[in-house]
């Protein structure tokens, strides 16, 4: 009966989400409500648990979510992103321009967060691609497939970021598991895979790049080249985070246990929310004070990112809330009596589980969120790794975009796709990103 109260639970969810057009933040607070009920909770303990929920959510996540915003803002708004995309398209050349798409895109998807990528990127894309006479969709697929990979496997995006805290997991192992993973995805669901894409649209590749409806993702700000940030110093600010994370994995490797000052500076440095604030100090400077920006115009740039992602934030507590009612509700000790002795791997289980609440109700971080409510208490006593658990749950989040993801809209207006074109390239695609991801993960597992 849990799982069919869960069921009914997500149903209901859909439902009101794309039938009723109800704000997702609602209709994930109202759910949590429903399924607490039908799981028996006692009702004096029905709020405390979707309030522990959301605030330790939002605890672990909101620093880390707000800056790492700010930051994608601050290299957007100075001209640092389009200098990186622009560069790296000129050192490729025509020939390969498919590749340096996909690398500037990655860089930047480290940084950014995945629609904020989309808005920033396509407008570039869309230029390029008008000049040098090929299909938006051509440059656009792999554009998307190194955004959705950056945002489902690594740091600091919030999915990995918020999982790995939920699964007790080291944040720069699942950062350097996750370039291990990412990689190899980004080529098969991007240049690999836009060849056979044609096969399925051929009518979405030979439209001109001017049908795709820029207008529909928001303002974006085009510079002259001599006008942005040097090449070098955007491109280590974007990647600055990362650098960070790297740096203090590895010195923490040699830790001997022994409680040394050091050491514990080190740790400190290397938490998420640390790294997001240096980078986010050091991009003020790299893309604003070094070039003569006064502070009022960065601190505008800065407090209409941390607006835009207010909505974001709520919907991301409510998944946590919704995470909290399943584990209080004993969803996941009842999921976890059901396996136990089940030779089904650990890995895979966790990824089926995320892909079919990321099926049903849309959000990558909701379902990520959502299935280490129902796995965290099967992971008890067993020797699983959490980083890889973290990428097996990233992995199955991703899968099948459709109508009730934001993505998929986007996507489709941008690219002036219609339904049955956006299915047989944009959902395919992350379908492949989320197969290939799990795969990876197995394949890693035998060796870590």
């Amino acid at each position: 009966m849990p799982l069919v109260i869960v069921a009914l639970g997500i149903i209901v969810l859909l439902i009101l989400i794309m039938k009723f057009n109800v704000n997702t933040f609602i209709s994930l607070v109202v759910v949590s409500f429903l399924i607490a009920l039908a799981l028996g909770m006692p009702i004096n303990e029905i709020v405390k648990s979707i309030e522990s929920g959301m605030g330790g959510t939002l605890g672990s996540i909101s620093l880390v979510f707000g800056l790492g915003a700010i930051l994608g803002k601050l290299i957007a708004d100075s001209g640092g992103a389009q200098r990186i995309a622009m560069t790296l398209i000129d050192k490729f050349g025509l020939k390969y321009i498919q590749w340096a798409v996909v690398v500037a895109s990655f860089i930047l998807g480290i940084a950014l967060f995945f629609e904020v990528g989309l808005v920033l990127l396509i407008p570039i894309v869309y230029q390029i691609a008008k000049q040098i006479k090929v299909s938006f969709l051509h440059l656009g697929l792999p554009m998307a497939a190194a955004l959705s990979v950056t945002h489902g496997f690594l740091p600091p995006h919030p999915g990995p970021t918020v999982i790995a805290n939920e699964f007790g997991a080291n944040v720069g192992l699942v950062l350097l598991y996750g370039f291990i993973v990412a990689i190899p995805t980004v080529i098969i669901a991007g240049p690999v895979f836009t060849k056979f894409a044609r096969k399925f649209a051929p009518k979405a590749f030979d439209k001109e790049s001017t049908s795709g409806s820029i207008a529909s993702i928001g303002e974006t700000k085009q510079f002259k080249l001599e006008d942005t940030p040097g090449f070098g110093i955007s491109a280590f600010t974007a990647l600055f985070p990362v650098l960070l994370m790297a740096f203090s994995t590895i010195i923490k490797l040699v830790d001997d246990g022994s409680g040394s000052v050091f050491f514990d500076v080190v740790t400190m440095i290397g938490a998420p929310t640390t790294v997001m604030l240096l980078s986010v100090l050091l991009a003020i400077y790299t893309m604003g004070i070094a070039r003569k920006i006064p502070m009022k115009q960065l601190m505008e740039s800065a407090e209409s990112a941390v607006r835009a992602i207010g909505m974001m934030l709520l919907i991301l507590g409510a998944g946590g809330a919704l995470k909290q009612v399943l584990i209080n509700g004993g969803v996941g000790d009842y999921v976890a009596a059901i396996f136990e002795g089940s030779s089904i791997s650990p890995l895979v289980l966790t990824w089926l589980i995320a892909a079919v609440i990321r099926i049903a109700q849309g959000s990558a971080t909701v379902a990520a969120l959502t299935t280490a409510g129902l796995v965290i208490p099967m992971m008890a006593g067993t020797d699983v790794n959490f980083e890889l658990m973290v990428l097996a749950t990233g992995a199955g989040s991703i899968i099948a975009s459709h109508v009730n993801d934001t993505g998929f809209w986007i996507v489709k207006e941008s690219f002036g796709l219609t339904m049955k074109e956006t299915f047989a390239t944009w959902t395919v695609l992350e379908t492949i990103i989320s197969v290939a991801g799990l795969g990876f993960v197995l394949i890693l597992s035998l060796f870590v």
